[in-house]
């Protein structure tokens, strides 16, 4: 079950009936996530510096029924990485950090291989470096402490997947390598120099560099959700992620984090263009800047055991969303892309919402085809009983739903599929909604 590429939701953006802006809606989009079972957290929207929304949800401690709010420290997981990619930024205007210098300025005893991997390439996960989180042996080596040079071992001898520059593939291995190149030119741990440079200057007094053995003052507790129900997620030790996804913070905190970033106060104007600016595939550095519709949104998910984090910027209308969750799912970036929907002014409709309109078969009948989404993956529309069914590589065959005209949903899990026309009026392809993503494919 899921379709192209995520599970169960309770949200989704499209017309319908929704006062947009309205804190009310905000919190309704929230507890339907809560309801489902896919969202534990805290959740901060703001526009122009005045929050618009800030409330918790859930438990942040199950076993003692403590509820998440706005000072809860969550484990930000690859949130971090646009803190690192910040620090490199400051290194750089300070004239310690060259991005198009080989890594082996920094790191002299790197590999050959690495000849040809610099600084800008690791920040844009256009290196080549192997993610050595996705390694068969991660698993067995996550609980136990390790040092950096300790981590980049585990990578440095695995060959290239492409040559620098040529492609792009997330890679944690890169935001190791870049936390050691903090730690070199600063002279200072990663995790002072993060805390001197750029959480003192914005009072993020909330944030820092996570540790498991620290006593830290309403720090929540991570779940997991397993068929038997929800459990505590796994150890992992937080010498693991480093710059790639130790950070933790509160949504307060990063509000003003967002304010401070954007509004000049850590980056010049030059570097904070550079840093935003996409190299491949929509990332920057330590971002993604993704256009749709006329809108642009900064943006970065995290990911670690227990915890799912999201947090987004839209530059011209100065809107923060912050959603921190310690559920693992997907929960946090589907409630997160309906609060930004809303807080542009848009409406969403939750899955409970949604009302299918009757359609005649021969009318389904212009939909029948193939859909390629990705070279491997297709999405195979077929009528069936007066029926039209969707069937995803590898996947069941599920109803799809009419709304609209040439727009239907599923039921089984909460995406939508707009299908499009060529000039003369002919289905040409299909957009899949699911996720706070949109994704074309076209007709075969």
């Amino acid at each position: 079950m899921g379709l192209a590429l995520v599970g169960l939701t309770a949200l989704a953006l499209s017309a319908g009936a929704a006062l947009a802006q309205d804190p009310e809606r905000m919190d309704q989009v929230a507890r339907a996530a809560l309801e489902a079972e896919e969202f534990s957290g805290s959740v901060l929207v703001a526009r122009d510096g005045e929050i618009l929304f800030d409330r918790g949800y859930g438990l942040a401690n199950r076993e003692w029924n403590i509820p998440n709010d706005g000072d809860t420290k969550f484990r930000l997981g690859s949130v971090t990485k646009q803190f690192t990619a910040v620090a490199v930024m400051i290194l750089r205007e300070r004239g310690l950090v060259d991005l198009d210098a080989p890594v082996k300025t920094y790191l002299p005893d790197a590999p050959a291989a690495w000849d040809a991997v610099t600084t800008r390439h690791l920040l844009s996960h256009t290196s080549g470096i192997p993610n050595f989180t996705n390694f068969d042996d991660y698993e067995g080596s996550r609980t136990l402490p390790a040092t950096i040079d300790s981590l980049i071992a585990r990578f440095r001898d695995h060959a290239l997947e492409f040559q620098p520059g040529e492609d792009w593939d997330y890679s944690n291995s890169g935001y190791i390598l870049l936390t050691a190149i903090v730690e070199k030119a600063s002279g200072q741990s990663y995790a002072d120099f993060v805390a001197e440079a750029l959480l003192q200057p914005l009072g993020m007094s909330d944030s820092g560099y996570d540790s498991h053995g620290a006593i830290l003052p309403r720090r929540a507790s991570g779940y997991s959700p397993t068929a038997q129900g929800v459990v505590n997620a796994d150890y992992i030790d937080m010498s693991i992620p480093q710059g790639a996804g130790a950070l933790y913070s509160t949504t307060r905190d990063l509000l003003k984090w967002e304010q401070g970033l954007f509004g000049g106060r850590l980056l010049r104007p030059e570097s904070l263009a550079l840093l935003t600016t996409p190299v491949r595939d929509d990332y920057a550095f330590g971002l993604f800047t993704r256009e749709a519709g006329g809108d642009t949104t900064i943006s970065h998910s995290g990911g670690i055991e227990g915890f799912n984090t999201h947090l987004a910027y839209d530059p011209a209308r100065r809107i923060t969303v912050v959603v921190l969750g310690n559920l693992n799912g997907p929960g946090p970036d589907r409630v997160a892309s309906s609060l930004m929907a809303l807080a542009r002014g848009e409406t969403v409709t939750l899955a409970s919402e949604r009302r299918a309109i009757p359609v005649a078969p021969e009318t389904l009948q212009a939909y029948e085809g193939v859909y390629e989404l990705a070279p491997t993956f297709t999405v195979t529309m077929s009528v069936v009983d007066g029926r039209l069914m969707t069937r995803a590589t590898g996947q069941d065959a599920f109803e799809l739903h009419a709304e609209g005209p040439d727009a239907f949903f599923l039921t089984v899990v909460d995406a939508q599929v707009t299908f499009t026309r060529d000039a003369s009026g002919a289905v040409d392809g299909l957009v899949l909604h699911q996720g706070g993503r949109d994704m074309p494919a076209r007709r075969r």
